[in-house]
């Protein structure tokens, strides 16, 4: 069984790879034996991330379709082909109903769901081209399968993420292109630090999570890698909530 998770040979893109999920899911990518390129909007933080993955830098804002696309570009041009993509690239700014503006609106649906949509688009044209199929995986959330207060444009994106998963399998399957979501809770990353340091908060969240903890970035890194791998052949457009729970009550 140990075969059926293993990457060798295969290339792989991950969105947002600079840091937190997206940093432990190339990992887990490049130890199961993937070429791992990781993307950012940074150029340091691309250039830091490529050295650690020992692949190309690519900058990239998902929230540009032409940066998308150069970037994708980029990686097939660079090894000849384009296996595995992870959808991570995203945006939280966390706000009440009465306070959510525009501009953040706007900021987290396009990173969120815009984003992801253009990624999978230019990734399943150079899977199709190669003729081998194909992997991708959408980092959604918990948040897109029930409310959470102080999230409405993250939810709304996040919900629109788990759809977006079913057309992408259901329109990709007959090149042999899976999709899926990874959807966790609260991980404990740097973004998340501020609201699991606050108590009110980190109450509330566990009092939901029957599991009694929050997630770490290994959770969701091995929830990513198998679905990735050969072992989820047979899985497409499902959403793996690695949620401790919360959404069983």
């Amino acid at each position: 069984m140990d075969s059926t998770f293993r990457l060798d040979g295969k290339v792989a893109l991950v969105t947002g790879a600079s840091r937190g999920l997206g940093f432990g899911i190339a990992e887990a990518l490049k130890g199961a034996g993937a070429t791992v390129v990781g993307t950012s909007r940074d150029r340091e933080a691309a250039s830091r991330v490529a050295g650690q993955m020992g692949s190309v830098p690519v900058v990239m804002d998902v929230t540009d379709v032409a940066s998308v696309r150069a970037g994708v570009d980029l990686v097939a041009s660079e090894y000849e082909r384009l296996d595995i993509l992870v959808n991570n690239a995203g945006l939280n700014v966390p706000q009440g109903v009465f306070d959510v503006d525009e501009e953040n609106w706007d900021a987290v649906l396009d990173t969120n769901l815009k984003g992801a949509f253009f990624v999978a688009q230019a990734a399943a044209r150079c899977m199709v081209a190669g003729g081998e199929g194909g992997r991708i995986v959408n980092v959604a959330s918990q948040a897109g399968v029930v409310g959470i207060e102080e999230r409405s444009a993250y939810g709304a994106s996040k919900a629109g993420v788990l759809l977006l998963t079913k057309v992408l399998a259901i329109e990709l399957a007959p090149h042999g292109i899976t999709a899926n979501s990874v959807a966790p809770t609260f991980v404990s990353t740097e973004l998340t630090r501020a609201t699991l340091e606050d108590p009110n908060w980190r109450e509330r969240i566990l009092s939901r999570i029957p599991l009694g903890r929050v997630g770490e970035v290994e959770d969701v890194a091995a929830a990513a890698l198998y679905l990735a791998s050969p072992a989820a052949a047979m899985v497409t457009g499902h959403t793996l909530l690695v949620d401790g729970g919360w959404t069983a009550w």
